[in-house]
């Protein structure tokens, strides 16, 4: 896979954005403030926000985004750094602002192709260490912490900012450059009394407003949601109910970097007299992990293997596993979906999805709930049961707080879909930040601070590399198209016999359908007369060239589908010639 990736770095093939209405693509003048979002404006994930400032760069996040439903086949979805890549004389290092995929996932991929240092907290580095591991690939960390402040080239000053997120170790930022002070919220949440972990550093936050913050960049998820995102110890005290009332098994699917709440189960359990069995493998991966450097504290005794859960009762066992997002061949979908597995999901098992989908995530995560209510599992999910999860991301009212405590010149609403950019963008005008002030970007477009005037100021080349499921290889936007179109109309063979020389039709065509209706299906031998008709009435000189004849071949084919289906069928030609040579 590592080639691959390395690969992915070019131009990527039909994967860029197109140019937005007067914005100029190309180079632009060095040496000025600009923000640079090559990624995560305007959706959720592939977080990538370019600095640059007196001819240097500085890189917040690289991270990817997994694919949907609409993506048949792709494993993962890359940011396209080819403009960074291009331009890597000027990158000076890559802050990390937590260790969640969304923001660390694309570094291997970058650091293939350009040696540069990566700041980050110790948990977020040791995540990214082992995916480096993975791919082979040597980096020069450098661990950070809240309120040391360190340098990156000379034209950055950077102070990270201890913030509450669903993972731990999490950081904002404030970045000192010549033109002005930035701050970057980075993924947070406003939670007053967080369990095994730290508040927002709000003070410090206002402090830095006291000083005078240029620009605020901050993270968008939840910028419709009016409630606060809610505490962490509403879901602790709903898991302990759950918990202690299951007469069976317990079956809590969780994000495996959800250590907070991972600590609370492994607590929870050793109080109720649960073993505990982990399923996944990121789940035993980070536990261990986490364990090893002091972030876990595993309760003694409370760990059981697969091997032993067979001779443990039922009421005295819990599985902790992934699968919250009904990923395929997770801990969950495994116990759901594969017949006969060990471990797998029994009449009578509780089990809790301690999560909400993620967008493109909801059918998915829909249809694993039925198949577990199939198999005669009780399901706590959702919003059916709101109260098995909190988000790590920040509500309007407290979204509204940090920027009213920041109290920003200009702000940047960064980390989301359009919409939410947006809705976010409307919270910071209620906020009294200046209209002037206000900025809307997507990936690609170029903000320029400098001078005084923030302003749209050109755009890059950004957008997407898609790395297959099956091998690991770079796939083409023309090729998901492809993918998709084979699915929503089927598939026709048609095979044709000709004369060599003459190019007369012989025999055919023959065809040949797949996820055809029934329907379709039963109309081929009529579709196959009629396109044998339309055949012969083509210029036979015209029919020896191969590839016209394959063209006249689907073309006939297609027109005589088409009183039968109102889709437009995906036709694969084979001509076969006879004669002599």
């Amino acid at each position: 896979m590592t080639e691959a990736i390395r690969r992915s770095f070019g131009q990527s093939k039909g994967g860029r954005r197109g140019q937005a209405v007067g914005l100029p693509t190309g180079a632009y003048a060095l040496g000025m403030l600009k923000l640079v979002p090559l990624g995560g404006l305007g959706e959720v994930g592939l977080n990538a926000l370019l600095l640059e400032s007196n001819s240097e760069a500085l890189l917040v996040d690289c991270g990817v985004m997994f694919a949907g439903e609409d993506m048949p086949g792709v494993e993962l979805v890359l940011p396209d750094l080819g403009h960074l890549v291009a331009r890597s004389e000027l990158l000076r290092g890559v802050v990390l602002t937590h260790g969640h995929e969304d923001h660390l996932g694309a570094v291997p991929h970058l650091l293939g192709r350009i040696r540069v240092p990566v700041y980050g907290t110790r948990l977020t580095l040791a995540f990214l260490r082992h995916r480096l591991e993975e791919e082979s690939l040597d980096a020069e960390l450098r661990e950070i912490s809240p309120g040391r402040t360190f340098q990156v080239g000379s034209a950055f000053t950077v102070e990270p900012i201890r913030v509450c997120h669903s993972i731990p170790d999490s950081i904002g930022l404030a970045i000192r450059t010549e033109e002005g002070l930035l701050v970057h919220s980075g993924d947070f949440k406003l939670d007053p009394a967080p369990i095994h972990a730290e508040a927002t550093d709000l003070p410090r936050f206002a402090q830095l407003g006291e000083e005078g913050v240029l620009c605020l960049m901050s993270d968008s998820t939840n910028a419709e949601l009016e409630e606060e995102s809610g505490s962490e110890r509403a879901v602790a005290e709903e898991l302990a109910r759950l918990l202690s009332g299951a007469e069976g098994r317990v079956v809590v699917a969780v994000f495996a970097s959800n250590l907070s709440r991972v600590q609370h189960l492994l607590d929870l359990a050793a109080r109720v007299g649960r073993r505990v069995v982990l399923a996944g493998r990121s789940m035993i991966r980070n536990v261990e992990l986490a364990s090893s450097l002091g972030y876990l504290r595993v309760p003694p005794g409370v760990l059981a293997s697969a091997e032993e859960a067979s001779s443990i009762p039922p009421r005295r066992l819990a599985l902790l596993t992934t699968g919250s997002q009904a990923e395929p061949r997770s801990g969950l979908w495994q116990m759901a979906f594969e017949a006969g597995r060990q471990g797998g999901i029994q009449s009578g098992d509780l089990v809790v999805i301690s999560s909400r989908p993620i967008p493109g995530n909801e059918r998915a995560v829909a249809e694993l709930c039925d198949r577990l209510y199939e198999l005669g599992a009780r399901v706590a999910y959702g919003r059916a049961d709101p109260r098995v999860h909190v988000s790590g991301h920040a509500g309007r009212s407290e979204l509204r707080r940090l920027i009213e405590a920041v109290r920003p010149r200009c702000f940047l609403p960064v980390h989301g879909e359009l919409r939410q950019l947006r809705r976010h963008l409307e919270l910071a005008r209620s906020c009294g930040v200046p209209e002037g002030g206000l900025l809307l970007a997507r990936d690609g477009e170029v903000v320029e601070l400098s001078g005084g005037r923030p302003r749209l100021s050109g755009r890059v080349p950004t957008g997407r590399v898609l790395l297959d499921r099956f091998g690991g290889g770079e796939l083409s936007e023309a090729a998901l198209k492809e993918r998709r179109a084979l699915g929503d109309a089927g598939v026709v063979v048609a095979v044709a016999v000709v004369d060599r020389d003459s190019g007369k039709l012989l025999v055919g065509p023959e065809l040949c359908g797949r996820g055809l209706t029934r329907e379709e299906a039963a109309s081929l031998a009529e579709v196959a007369e009629r396109a044998r008709a339309l055949l012969r009435e083509a210029v036979p000189a015209a029919l020896t060239e191969e590839a016209v004849l394959k063209d006249e071949l689907v073309r006939a084919v297609r027109r005589a589908f088409k009183p039968h289906s109102g889709k437009r069928p995906n036709v694969f030609p084979v001509v076969v010639r006879l004669g002599p040579e």
